[in-house]
């Protein structure tokens, strides 16, 4: 009895180490880097096959590399990971943040020029009408410095400021034609004709005379030149070019504000894409889980050492998983229009983000020191002060309709007949006029008090474009040290978390743990590596907005209008 015993657990022992073989040996294609290898993810790609057409590029995006190693973890690490393991063992102080400095060097300027063929077409009033026009056949991936770059040369908002910062520009010269007198020449040639009756009559004998006609024909030749100026016209002359002046400069800021606008945009777009490409990613490795665990559900039911409903279950699972994929997948497709669209790139054109996702820098300056640079450097409080100085302009342009205006005209005629023998005929005249008007109705009382309305509501938007900004260097300061810290607590989840999906699936397989626990701890798992991106990302989302805050930093310069 004991020896049969004996034979029965060496037998069952056998069983149980040829099916960990077999499940070994199936997990060797999911190990691989390429996640077109397990049947799963293939079914699930011909299946989005209607839906796009995904390159074998995006299949082995170095995102999903990055995760299976996180799933992983070898005694090799990149560069980068090790920079940032190093960096989050040691974190700075919150004082002593820095904000990296742009090397200034023709390399480095290369690196940061776009393609030539994103470029736009140079038509702004194209209107494609076939779908060959809007079909997409060049898929680029370009770096965070490309897209700056490109925004700044392409986006049209930018674009149209700057029209109308040069619009300004010509309306100035229109004020400044003032300040010069208008000369006005004209001439003129007539050629009439004048009949004479003389005769007519009775003579001294009572007998009828006759009426006689003649006619004389004259060439009259005339030339006149005017010379107008006003000399004094009550201050409106003066006004209107100050006006225009900071007119100018209003629109510069404007140029500047929507600069600095776009390039925080793109800026958070492009961490948005980054984010969709990594949940591409991680729910690509959530397929490739779920693959296993049906795969060692299969195994063990034909092990008989399993239950069908184990195997309906990572059915479902997977299914699950899936589904995730394809949302995942449409976000990311949605994420790349969205980065195009304030690029304004060509019809044709696809982005993708080439870089990887990693911490975009640190900041040097405390809270205190952030709100005093934000208050100094944005654009939009100078603009209320240059609003302010336009409404006084438009005060005294208003009461310059009820100053004394006087004006000077000069005027030279000359006169011509070419049939009377008479010389040339001049005339000079010298003029001096003042015009008061002493009633106007009040209209110009009126003007005034609108413009001084205007000065006041100048001003309570500068209070309130004030408190606006400390919020939001407020808010993007507290964001970027929680995600900072953050980062540090998911990288230690992740970690933990698939120490524990490697436990629970060994357990699983050896018959002694549940399915149940493979599949919680594979969700955790999922949710980890989310966590950990998500802190990443709103990470360099928080620092993008604190950038922003400031208005002139990573360049710590303000944009030149061109």
């Amino acid at each position: 009895m004991f020896v049969l015993r004996l034979c029965v657990s060496m037998s069952a022992s056998i069983f149980l180490a040829l099916v960990w073989g077999a499940s070994v040996a199936a997990q060797l294609p999911s190990s691989s880097v390429k996640a077109q290898d397990t049947t799963p993810i293939n079914s699930q790609e011909a299946s989005l096959s209607s839906l796009d057409k995904q390159s074998k590029v995006e299949k082995t995006n170095p995102r999903v590399t990055e995760i299976k190693q996180m799933r992983e973890p070898t005694s090799k690490q990149t560069p980068s990971t090790t920079n940032k393991s190093s960096a989050q063992a040691n974190p700075e102080p919150r004082s002593q943040l820095t904000v990296p400095q742009s090397v200034d060097s023709s390399s480095t300027i290369l690196e940061k020029l776009p393609p030539n063929n994103l470029n736009p077409s140079g038509n702004p009033l194209m209107f494609p009408t076939k779908p060959s026009e809007v079909e997409t056949t060049i898929r680029q991936p370009i770096t965070l410095d490309q897209a700056i770059s490109l925004a700044l040369r392409n986006n049209r908002e930018l674009q149209a400021s700057r029209i109308e910062l040069e619009e300004r520009q010509a309306r100035l010269k229109v004020e400044q034609a003032d300040l010069f007198p208008t000369i006005d020449i004209g001439a003129s040639a007539v050629r009439f004709r004048n009949d004479r009756v003389f005769g007519g009559g009775t003579n001294q004998l009572g007998s009828l005379i006759p009426e006689e006609t003649s006619a004389e024909t004259f060439t009259d030749l005339r030339a006149l030149a005017t010379l107008n100026y006003t000399i004094y016209g009550g201050g409106e002359r003066l006004a209107q070019i100050i006006r225009a002046e900071r007119e100018i400069r209003s629109q510069e800021l404007e140029v500047e504000r929507i600069s600095e606008q776009t390039r925080f945009e793109t800026t958070d777009r492009y961490y948005s894409l980054q984010n969709a490409d990594a949940q591409v990613a991680i729910a690509q490795a959530d397929v490739e889980n779920a693959s296993q665990t049906l795969r060692d559900a299969r195994l063990l039911e034909q092990a008989g050492l399993g239950t069908r409903f184990d195997v309906l279950r990572g059915e479902a699972d997977l299914a699950r998983a899936n589904q995730e994929l394809t949302r995942a997948i449409a976000n990311q497709r949605t994420a790349r229009r969205s980065l195009s669209e304030i690029l304004s790139v060509g019809q044709h054109v696809e982005l993708t983000a080439a870089d990887e996702i990693s911490e975009a820098g640190t900041w040097a300056m405390t809270l205190d020191e952030t709100i005093v640079r934000a208050y100094k450097n944005r654009a939009e409080l100078e603009q209320q002060l240059v609003q302010r100085e336009i409404s006084q302009q438009d005060r005294d342009i208003a009461l310059s309709e009820i100053r004394p205006q006087v004006s000077f005209l000069a005027e030279y005629d000359a006169r011509e007949n070419l049939d009377d023998g008479v010389p040339v005929l001049t005339d000079w005249t010298f003029e001096a006029r003042v015009r008061w008007r002493i009633f106007d109705g009040g209209r110009a009382f009126a003007g005034a008090r609108r413009a001084e309305r205007n000065i006041d509501l100048a001003n309570t938007n500068f209070a309130r474009q004030r408190n606006a900004i400390r919020l939001e260097v407020e808010e993007a300061y507290y964001n970027l040290i929680a995600n900072r810290e953050n980062i540090v607590s998911t990288r230690t989840n992740v970690e933990r978390d698939e120490e524990a999906l490697r436990l629970a699936r060994l357990r699983f397989q050896a018959g002694v743990g549940t399915q149940t626990d493979v599949i919680n701890a594979q969700r955790d798992l999922s949710r980890s590596r989310g966590d950990f991106l998500s802190a990443i990302i709103g990470y360099n989302q928080s620092l993008n907005a604190l950038q922003r805050s400031v208005s002139n930093l990573p360049e710590n310069g303000l944009f030149e209008a061109r």
